[in-house]
């Protein structure tokens, strides 16, 4: 036992020490937003995918690229429009000639078929199109013309919108919107890294990217994201957290009661388990706990809680919702059971 453990403190290490090279090496592009940049590497690590959500101008698109690089993970960007259709993204059989002059269909392969995906400002698209990414995000493949086509591993799919221009814009489906593990608000930039972006941005630098991690590496550390250690208790709080969010539950707070039309699905309670082990390996551990579940819950449940009409006249805001939750639905800690003498 105790060899196993040395071996699963040096696994951890090795993780700990490859995540923060990897944040090193984006930050050598990208100025400031480290927590947005934390939540991808959690979403890629816990083997989800992310919406990014921000103004133009932040980086959001040179933090996808720049990712692309240091994992060297293959990448590919779609602009979406709403004149782009599915086949635009999975592709589409065509007809092809053979040496012999016979006329064959063969499939070419459409962007979707990369390891990292960056959807930008994907609510430009018709919900149709917005649809064919479905299967592509949940399956890790897609159907064309009858044929299923697996798609490369690690496949992350990054997806970005602007919360401010509406006009020409179609929003989420709900069913997308609870395939993304996280929704990550990428803030403007303080005085300071304005500054800082501006030497970068104006003035001669030649930044060179170091290669970190590839794809077999990743995918390595996704099985060991899996077996991090998660009590049963801890489990439960993630449950109760999820629960919480429904307005006819009994743990219900006031907020949520009142304001909150549909609840978190299932797969929110798996991404705060998993974004919560994927904390705990960054901070070296190899046991998640009530704090790493608290600490993902902003980003794992904000797209997954739906205001009722009530909320959005009053103009409340998820994030206020997820606060009195985190704040009014406590673990259940059960106190260990007497010794009985004998």
């Amino acid at each position: 036992m105790a060899g196993e453990a040395k071996i699963a403190q040096e696994r951890v290490a090795e993780f700990q020490k490859d995540f923060r090279r990897v944040e090193d090496e984006i930050g050598k592009m990208i100025v400031g937003q480290r927590e947005t940049v934390r939540g991808v590497l959690t979403a890629l690590f816990a083997g989800g995918h992310c919406l990014l959500e921000g103004v133009p101008g932040l980086g959001k698109t040179l933090l996808v690229r720049t990712l692309g690089q240091v994992l060297q993970l293959k990448f590919n960007r779609v602009q979406f429009t709403p004149d782009l259709m599915p086949a635009d993204i999975l592709g589409t059989n065509l007809v092809a000639q053979t040496e012999g002059g016979e006329r064959v269909f063969r499939f070419q392969k459409g962007p979707v078929f990369a390891q990292i995906l960056l959807a930008d400002e994907i609510n430009r698209a018709t919900p149709k199109t917005q649809s064919a990414m479905l299967e592509a995000m949940q399956e890790h493949a897609v159907t064309v013309g009858g044929q299923r086509y697996v798609l490369e591993e690690p496949f992350l799919v990054l997806a970005t919108q602007n919360p401010i221009e509406m006009e020409g814009t179609y929003p989420l489906p709900e069913a997308q919107l609870d395939r993304f593990l996280f929704k990550l608000h990428v803030s403007f930039s303080s005085l300071g890294e304005l500054r800082q972006i501006l030497e970068r941005t104006t003035d001669k630098q030649d930044i060179r990217l170091e290669q970190v991690l590839d794809g077999p590496r990743v995918l390595g550390y996704q099985q060991l994201v899996r077996e991090v250690v998660t009590a049963p208790h801890v489990k439960d709080y993630a449950s109760r957290l999820v629960w919480g969010t429904h307005p006819e539950s009994e743990l219900a707070p006031d907020l949520v009661k009142k304001y909150v039309r549909f609840g978190a699905s299932p797969r929110g309670a798996q991404a705060l388990v998993l974004a919560a082990k994927v904390a705990a390996l960054v901070e070296g551990r190899f046991n998640a706990g009530f704090q790493d579940v608290k600490h993902a819950a902003h980003n794992a449940l904000r797209h997954r809680v739906l205001l009722n009409f009530e909320g959005e006249a009053e103009g409340m805001k998820i994030s206020r919702v997820i606060d009195e939750l985190l704040e009014k639905v406590l673990p259940e800690v059960k106190s260990p059971e007497p010794a009985v003498s004998r």
